[in-house]
């Protein structure tokens, strides 16, 4: 039984068809036949968009699938992948498909849009992410103090790690006007802008991170993988990596919902009691490029910001809406319903 993983095409203004083109090449480089779609065609086909299916940060998605537990709740799950957060975003409320596997802070940003959205399983409670520097400005960046006039490597405009640049940048008082922001993406063409100068930093993710320390090609500036990072850099817990659906959908698919909410949960508490070595060896083998030992420490590395029962960390949101305040015109000036911004209701029935 072959089973793939698609890559979607691109909604998303602006994007050149190269960068769709090379997206889809990435996403098939990172892909293996049986990895992709769970079932054999059995069960309640849903769709479920990860904003980069081979970062760390959203391995509860594959994982999921690697141990069966989406086919013992009767699903039929096609995971397809988008090289950032922003463009699962987009392909879920073009109802392309049912869920996205993307950072919390999306369900703040889509409703002062107007779109209903909720994270029905938070799998994170520290965003997992990195500030690193270029060696050649290494000297020149020492804190996010230094950002203004400087490139700044992030997956996408309006993606998560772009907020969270941004952030860093006005906490520190650097103006969002004073420093570039670049879409890079992650991995191999984050790394090659980082290693030709087309960015001074950027914000990425494991295993991007550990290729990146390994190739002695830049150092890490703000590491935010793990609850005390991001107390530390965010002023508090930082919901990120979440299973995030249109709220009319999740209302009319109560029973989807849990039988999802019920595999992620299964997962985070199968993480919480196995190795980094151990999870590693579950995960498509090309996920590794090549080097199981660097991967399974970059999945050492982003463990801790994981839940083991998807809920979300109490006064997480309010961070992230400060955080979103801080830079954000849109947000600062709209009043945020935060309790529709999610739902605890599947989690905890999973949890008992």
């Amino acid at each position: 039984m072959r089973k793939t993983v698609r890559c979607a095409a691109s909604a998303a203004a602006g994007l050149l068809a190269l960068s769709s083109l090379t997206a889809c090449a990435n996403d098939a480089a990172s892909s293996t036949a049986g990895s992709g779609r769970s079932g054999g065609g059995k069960g309640e086909h849903v769709k479920i968009m990860v904003g980069g299916l081979d970062k760390v940060i959203y391995l509860p998605a594959m994982l999921t699938q690697r141990l069966g537990y989406f086919d013992d709740e009767g699903l039929d799950v096609e995971l397809l992948s988008e090289p950032a957060g922003v463009q699962a975003e987009t392909a879920l409320v073009s109802g392309q498909v049912q869920g996205a596997v993307g950072f919390y802070d999306h369900t703040l940003d889509l409703q002062v849009k107007g779109k209903n959205v909720q994270s029905v399983v938070q799998f994170s409670h520290a965003p997992g992410e990195v500030e690193v520097v270029s060696n050649k400005a290494a000297d020149k960046i020492t804190s996010p103090k230094d950002f203004k006039g400087k490139k700044l490597g992030v997956t996408g405009l309006g993606s998560s790690t772009d907020f969270l640049t941004k952030y860093l940048a006005v906490k520190n008082g650097v103006k969002v006007s004073e420093f570039s922001p670049v879409a890079v993406g992650a991995g191999p063409t984050f790394i090659a802008a980082l290693e030709r100068g087309s960015i001074d930093g950027g914000m990425t993710t494991d295993p991007t991170v550990a290729t990146i320390l390994e190739k002695k090609a830049g150092k890490v500036l703000v590491d935010m993988r793990t609850p005390e990072g991001s107390q530390e850099a965010l002023g508090g817990p930082y919901p990120s990596s979440s299973l995030y659906m249109q709220t009319d959908w999740v209302d009319s698919h109560k029973e989807t919902v849990q039988k999802l909410a019920n595999a992620f949960v299964r997962t985070l508490r199968w993480m919480s009691t196995h190795s980094a070595d151990e999870i590693a060896a579950k995960m498509p083998a090309d996920y590794s490029q090549g080097n199981k030992a660097l991967y399974a420490e970059a999945i050492k590395s982003t463990l801790p910001m994981f839940t083991e029962d998807g809920v979300m960390p109490q006064n997480g949101p309010e961070t992230v809406e400060k955080v979103l305040k801080a830079f954000n015109p849109n947000i600062q000036n709209a009043k945020v319903d935060l309790s529709r911004t999610y739902t605890t209701e599947f989690v905890e029935k999973a949890a008992g």
